[in-house]
């Protein structure tokens, strides 16, 4: 994706509806050029949406809260009513949601009991994070799943979104670091930039549950290593991802 095409589909996103002339003007381009976007854009086609009276909207709002995510997660709230919700209903409630946007839920390779595994993980940084932090206005997601046409794919594990980060979580229930599991935590990074929009920046990590006393900068490429790189960490360890980025102790 282009600069001209993010920022038509950030002003969409920002908007409760805008047609195509005023977009035109808010990043100054030419009608002609502003039309070859709206109806030639994979995002824009399968992610907005014109209404009866020719303007523009997207599926998902490019603000707080984050409008129309419900639509493509297996949960989501924000972390407050996630804190407060029991473990049972809360479960039934993503089972749901997975349902509703056509998540596998074949439990022969153990998925509920990751379920479980995350929202422990979850409940335990929360509990940690609330004596240094008011995140009653952040949100939650497990178990991301958009999937229109062919063109768009994009997944998370669990997404936490602050007032300016994203932090997308890929859990396995592992105690050892695998290259595969890296470069999955870090697919979809660029995507879910485009999706929440220039305001934020999106964190990709690696959880894994079953090891302890782990946080560690792992490269995306073993063979291209100052490229680029993520945190991996255990369960116990998930505090010091957003601490670094926060910085409750300054």
């Amino acid at each position: 994706m282009d600069t001209t095409e993010r920022d038509i589909f950030a002003v969409i996103c920002k908007n409760d509806g805008i047609k195509a002339k005023e977009i035109g003007h808010l990043i100054k381009k030419e009608r002609s050029v502003i039309n070859h976007y709206l109806y030639g854009s994979p995002y824009i086609k399968e992610l907005c949406y014109q209404d009866d009276e020719y303007r523009w909207h997207g599926l998902i709002r490019q603000g707080r809260p984050h409008y129309g995510l419900e639509d493509f997660s297996g949960y989501y709230s924000d972390v407050e009513t996630f804190m407060k919700t029991p473990y049972n209903i809360w479960l039934e409630t993503l089972k749901s949601g997975c349902e509703y946007i056509g998540r596998n839920l074949n439990d022969t390779r153990g998925l509920f009991h990751s379920f479980e595994d995350a929202h422990e993980t979850m409940s335990a940084l929360f509990e940690d994070l609330k004596e240094v932090v008011d995140y009653s206005s952040w949100e939650i997601v497990f178990e991301l799943r958009i999937k229109k046409a062919r063109h768009i794919r994009i997944y998370a594990d669990v997404l936490v979104i602050t007032e300016k980060y994203v932090f997308s979580l890929e859990f396995k229930m592992k105690d050892e670091i695998e290259d595969d599991d890296v470069v999955q935590a870090a697919k979809y990074n660029q995507y879910l930039e485009i999706l929440f929009g220039p305001e934020y920046e999106v964190i990709s990590g690696l959880v894994l549950t079953g090891a302890t006393d782990l946080y560690e900068y792992v490269p995306i490429d073993k063979d291209n290593p100052d490229l680029a790189e993520i945190p991996v960490c255990s369960g116990d360890m998930l505090f010091n991802i957003f601490d670094e980025y926060i910085g409750f102790y300054e």
